[in-house]
């Protein structure tokens, strides 16, 4: 069982966007609903779904969460769920105007980060406001990243 929110046995990971941190900085994190349908739940408990090039935008002064992969759960037959279609995200609507506002002055991007389901069983999205990182900032963490393995290795190894 993997478990989300720093290895919180009560919060259950359905997704996970690890590449999210590699390539953007992220900055605050909020967590929102996210409205699904009945398919669309029962494929999350099974856990193969993906954010890796997902996006969260404003729309009609709502924000959706786009190009998430859900797939299709089997047993549903026709009455099935799109793949990939645009999910709302449930969010206050202070909340929501301080990320695009964010998008609009800054140039900053809405991440999701994880999918997972709260103690409730509600799928929640953790979502960043992210800030793209240059391939100088990615080389400077993966080296930040191999010092901190060697050195917890020499540490290690010396007693």
């Amino acid at each position: 069982m993997t478990t989300a929110k720093g290895g919180d046995p009560r919060f259950r990971l359905a997704a996970d966007n690890r590449r999210a941190r590699y390539n953007f900085e992220i900055g605050q994190t909020f967590e929102a609903g996210i409205a699904l349908t009945g398919t669309e739940i029962k494929s999350l408990r099974g856990g193969r779904s993906n954010i890796q090039d997902s996006y969260a935008a404003e729309h009609n002064g709502e924000l959706f969460l786009y190009n998430a992969y859900i797939p299709e759960y089997l047993q549903a037959n026709r009455f099935n769920h799109e793949t990939r279609r645009p999910r709302k995200l449930l969010l206050h609507k202070r909340e929501i105007n301080r990320l695009t506002g964010a998008v609009q002055r800054e140039g900053m991007t809405i991440v999701p980060l994880k999918i997972y389901f709260n103690d409730r069983g509600r799928a929640k999205v953790e979502i960043g406001l992210a800030r793209g990182k240059q391939l100088h900032d990615k080389r400077a963490a993966e080296r930040d990243r191999d010092w901190g393995r060697e050195k917890a290795r020499l540490l290690r190894d010396k007693g």
